[in-house]
Order: C-alpha cells, then structure tokens, then sequence
C-alpha cells in the first residue's frame, strides 16, 4: 500500500510541475507575442497643414530630433545601384564604420560587404556591426568568422534566453550603414541575393535605398549608438564617430527613430501627423501595409478633404503572403473613400517610402503595420525638399505603370475562399 502512496504521490507531483512549465511557457509566449505598449487612441486632429511652419516645428520639436539643414540626398533604386555606393564607402573608410541590418544572409553579396568590413578591420579602422538576431538567423557563418579574425567588433540584437524570450519579438528592423561619421545610408535593402540585379525577375526585388550626407548623418549615427550600447554596453562618441560636419547642401532632414522600450508610439504618431497634416497629396510606397484603425479613419478623412492618396503594396509575387491577406481584408473602407491602391506586379516590393504634398519625403525601414510602429526598432530619414519629393514621385510613378489598380468592385467580387482567408490573417495583424 505504502509503494502505491508513493506512486500516487510522484504521479500528482509530476503533473503538478508539468502544469507549471506549460503556465510558465504559456505565459511567456503570450507576452512574446503581445502588441506592444499603446498608448495612442484617439484621432490625431488636423491642425495645420504641412505648409505651415507648425508642422516642421511639431515634427522637430514634438517628435524627434530639430531637423537641420545642409544636407544632400541620393535617391538609389535596386541592388545594381545600391550596392555599388554603399561598398564603396566602406573600402574608403579612413575613420569608422558602423553598420546595423535586419537582414544579412548569404550569397555573394554578403560575401562581399565581409570581405570590405574585414579588409578595414585590419587595416586598423574601427568596424562595428548590429545584426538582428532573427533577421540574421541565415547568415553564412563562414563571413562571421571571416570578420572576426579580422577584428570587425559584432553583436547581435536581443539573442534570446529563457528567462527572457520576450526580447525576440522586439527586433532592430532598422538598416543604417555610416562611414567616417559623414555619409550615410538608409532605407529597405537587406544583404542578402535577393536585392541584387535591378528588379528584373521575381528572383531579384524592387526597393529602394538613400545615401545622405551632411549634419544629419549624426543623427542617424546617434540612432545607430543606440541600440549598440543596448547590445555591447560600450559608448562611441569621440571625433571618429561624431566629427564637426560641413553643409554638403541645401536640404533640410531629421533621422528619425522609434523602439518599444521607449515606450511610445512614436513613429505610428509621425506618420498619423503628416496624414493629419496632408492637404494635397499622399504617396505610400510599402512592402507590407496593414493599417489599423487610426491609420485607416485618419486617411480616410483626408480624402474627405480632398487629398489624392496612392498606395503601391506587393502584388501575388511577395515573400508573407499572411501579411497580403492581411492587408487586403482591410481595403474596404480606403477604396470607398477613392484611395488608389495598386499591387507591383513584376517582383517583391519592397520600398518603404512616405511622400506627403510634394514636401515630406520619409524613407527607411518602417512599414505601414503594427510591427513596425509598436514592435520593432525602426529608423526613417525624414527630408524637407520640394524638389527631391517630385524626383521621388516621378519614381513612384514608374513603378505605378508596373502596378494593377485594384478598383472598390473587384476588391468586394474577390472569391469567399479569399475572403476568408483574409479575415483569419486579420486577426494576426498585431503581429504583422
């Protein structure tokens, strides 16, 4: 009788700790997979438009860095023109490089960014690389070794452990790459095959990369040391990194940031004041668009005050399909209002790109979606500039003529099946 106690007793004693792991590891997940802190819910109201010298002032002051001037811009479009500049600045590099990415993977391209970062690394510059944890999963080994032996100084962003797997879903989605603490660059590339070429094949993607320079680049630096002091607890701030920067042209900008553990909505906020802001046209290029409620209702109502939008998403060809079914389920309210949304047909799309009234040019990592604005650790270039706003609207529409509009009626005809589909994907948006 006494064993059969003790058998009783072990069996209720093992269930009881199997009960508390499966809670322990329940719990865990559900926060992993929690929203992100929010804290706007109600509409931002139009106070102004972005003509009037409030809205520079609320964008500079309200929000983020004062935007400054002096600074010269490059608009780079695919992996044949984007590429070749960026390695360029590293192989010249006299100073510093500091390098942060989402994705690094393999293949040739990533081949070479290792074997420029080494060959600076030994030449005795300063190297430092942020890769994502996630982002970086892929990434060849060989090129970690490869940079290491030749002393490229690399960390990776919230590595998970047990006690804390909750940092895996806040990830550092932002790709900034500055050199000597005067040139940078920004925008939707990841180092990996498929940004090569020049959009030519479903193999090979459109999207769209900046490089700047002038006072600016310290800010964007500024957001780079960020994050590195938060993977390597180390402080870079001497004249290597932050030197004295020279106008090197005419236009105004702010690099512009948001991360969850700041604990706002910040970058969600700079896109809700710019529509709220908007008085003739908005232009939204992005790889994956699955507005909520206040985005939806704020674009909404300034096409009710007649402003023109356009939005460009990835067409049948994209690498999330979850995020297009996503989107699609929440059209309906955009396409009654006349929104113009059109899928990219040839290949992934996968620009970010936010152009509002001919002036407001915001490029850089962030997507129009929840993981963008509440998850993720995201950087945009914000730039003031009439005539950089039309030559990046004359690109926008370039790739509108390799785009199919989707009109209200096709949008309501879609199958059930699809339909379907799409509310289920909906209900994952808070992490999409």
């Amino acid at each position: 009788m006494t064993v059969k106690n003790n058998g009783r007793a072990r069996g209720k004693l093992f269930v009881a700790i199997a009960a508390s792991c499966i809670t322990l590891v329940l719990t865990l997940l559900a926060v992993n997979l929690a929203g992100g802190e929010r804290k706007l819910e109600e509409q931002v109201q139009r106070s102004y438009g972005t003509d009037d010298v409030q809205y520079q002032r609320a964008m500079g002051v309200l929000l983020g860095p004062p935007i400054v001037e002096g600074n010269r811009f490059q608009a780079l479009h695919n992996g044949d023109s984007i590429f070749p500049p960026m390695l360029a600045a590293i192989r010249g590099a006299q100073r510093s490089i500091t390098f942060e990415t989402y994705i690094y993977w393999s293949g040739d391209i990533g081949r070479q960014f290792a074997d420029a970062l080494s060959e600076r690394a030994r030449a005795g510059i300063p190297v430092h690389v942020l890769l994502d944890w996630v982002g970086s999963a892929k990434i060849d080994e060989a090129f970690l070794q490869e940079m290491q032996a030749a002393g490229v100084q690399i960390r990776k962003f919230h590595k998970p452990a047990w006690y804390d797997i909750t940092r895996v879903n806040n990830r550092t989605h932002r790709k900034l790459l500055v050199v000597d603490g005067r040139i940078g660059f920004t925008g939707g590339v990841g180092i990996a095959p498929e940004w090569t070429g020049h959009a030519q094949d479903p193999e090979h993607w459109r999207d769209s990369h900046f490089a700047v320079e002038g006072p600016v680049v310290a800010q964007m630096q500024a957001v780079f040391m960020d994050n590195w002091i938060k993977a390597s607890g180390e402080v870079l701030h001497d004249e290597r990194y932050f030197p004295a920067v020279s106008p090197a042209g005419n236009g105004r900008a702010q690099v512009f940031s948001s991360s969850p553990t700041g604990g706002s909505d910040s970058m969600h906020l700079m896109y809700l004041l710019s529509i709220a802001a908007a008085t003739r046209t908005i232009d939204l290029s992005s790889a994956y668009f699955v507005p909520d409620d206040l985005a939806i209702h704020a674009l909404v109502e300034a096409m009710k005050r007649g402003v023109r939008v356009r939005i460009i998403v990835p067409g049948p060809i994209i690498d999330a399909e979850t995020v297009r079914a996503a989107s699609r389920a929440s059209w309906g309210p955009l396409l009654e209002a006349g929104a113009q949304i059109s899928e990219y047909q040839p290949t992934m799309f996968h620009c970010k790109i936010f152009v509002v009234d001919g002036l407001l040019v915001s490029v850089g990592s962030t997507n129009f979606d929840n993981r963008s604005f509440r998850l993720n650790d995201e950087a945009n270039l914000n730039i003031y500039d009439a005539a950089f706003a039309e030559e990046l609207t004359r690109q926008f529409e370039r790739d509108l003529q390799q785009s199919r509009r989707i009109t209200l009626q096709a949008w309501q005809e879609r199958p059930l099946l699809e339909k379907a589909k799409e509310r289920v994907a909906a209900l994952l948006s808070a992490q999409l």
